[in-house]
């Protein structure tokens, strides 16, 4: 206890890794995808790496540590509702260990959108020098309209991640929440006392994200 308030650990190495990673590589997505140089090799690359994160974080959310499974956060309707009614009030809510019932709803829907991006990529094209390692698998016309699909989906990310940013934001200034310093340190103070989750090694993430890595650069090799 520090004066009156309660440090718990909430978040495990492997989903603070992800979450501040999958920020680098996102940037670094939009920057190689829009350039007007020939960075579309990096792209693909950062995008393997997008989808190998993703996946890693989808297979931790069954296997991981108990806020990072999706059977902690995920709520119903009813729940979500109910939370959504009072998220503009200004009570401040201590005792919520890891996502709230709409947070936990939006990790998944970035999750999907993440997925489709990355798989839409590999199937794209730029109708000039690249072509994505799927896309002969596709043909040129249906290459084509996922190339589309891409782009549209990139554009639908950054506005959800925008949200996600503004919420967070908004957390932290109505409702003195302070969502950004536990996922950096992995530590959230409470007002009163909460019972602390369990948490798994990051090796065993460390060692999920090597396999999965693993398997698609071989799979794609494979299919190229």
């Amino acid at each position: 206890m520090q004066g009156n308030r309660y440090p718990v650990r909430v978040w495990d190495l492997g989903v603070r890794v992800f979450h501040w990673s999958l920020l680098v590589l996102l940037t670094g997505s939009w920057l190689t995808g829009t350039s007007e140089d020939d960075w579309m090799e990096v792209h693909q690359w950062l995008g393997i790496s997008v989808l190998t994160l993703v996946l890693s974080r989808v297979a931790w959310g069954f296997v991981g540590s108990e806020t990072a499974r999706f059977g902690h956060f995920i709520r119903g309707r009813r729940a979500v509702v109910t939370y959504l009614r009072g998220v503009f009030s200004f009570r401040v809510e201590h005792n919520r260990v890891g996502h709230n019932p709409a947070g936990g709803w939006s990790v998944l829907l970035l999750l999907g959108l993440l997925v489709a991006q990355a798989v839409t990529g590999l199937f794209s094209n730029d109708d000039v020098l690249f072509d994505g390692p799927l896309s002969g698998w596709a043909g040129k016309g249906l290459s084509d309209v996922i190339t589309g699909v891409h782009y549209f989906l990139f554009n639908v990310l950054w506005v959800a991640i925008a949200v996600h940013i503004v919420a967070v934001l908004a957390y932290l200034v109505f409702k003195r929440d302070n969502l950004i310093t536990p996922m950096i340190t992995g530590v959230k103070s409470y007002k009163e006392p909460v019972v602390a989750p369990r948490l798994h090694s990051p090796w065993w993430a460390a060692l999920i994200l090597v396999l999965i890595f693993a398997v698609l650069v071989w799979g794609l090799g494979q299919a190229t």
